[in-house]
């Protein structure tokens, strides 16, 4: 699937995602909300914010390339965290950033991420 992102006229230009993507292409795919599971099914640092999104990152790269897919064909993605604070972004970027290290990309749709 092709993602054109756009900014239209009219509306602000963010630097962290874009206003709108369009998606082209013959596949839709929707994923269930993933957790923190390794392949056993074992739950993977548990009460640790760290482990647990690399796991969930590291999961959703398993299930897109099942399908042929990548972090590239990705429109959006919603992140729930427990108790959220902006304290904590450092260390979610961090081990999003190792996540995608271990893919071989960035598991963030191609728009960008935009913290809530």
């Amino acid at each position: 699937m092709a993602l054109t992102l756009v900014n239209p006229r009219g509306l602000p230009e963010v630097d962290a995602y874009h206003q709108m993507s369009i998606a082209t292409g013959s596949k839709l795919v929707f994923l269930a909300g993933q957790v923190a599971w390794d392949a056993e099914g074992a739950t993977v640092g548990e009460g640790g914010l760290a482990a647990q999104v690399e796991r969930c990152y590291l999961n959703i790269g398993t299930a897109l390339a099942e399908v042929g897919g990548s972090f590239d064909d990705v429109a959006k993605i919603t992140v729930y965290v427990v108790d959220w604070t902006p304290d904590k972004m450092p260390l979610f970027l961090e081990r999003v950033a190792r996540a995608a290290a271990k893919l071989g990309g960035a598991p963030v749709p191609r728009g960008g991420l935009r913290p809530g």
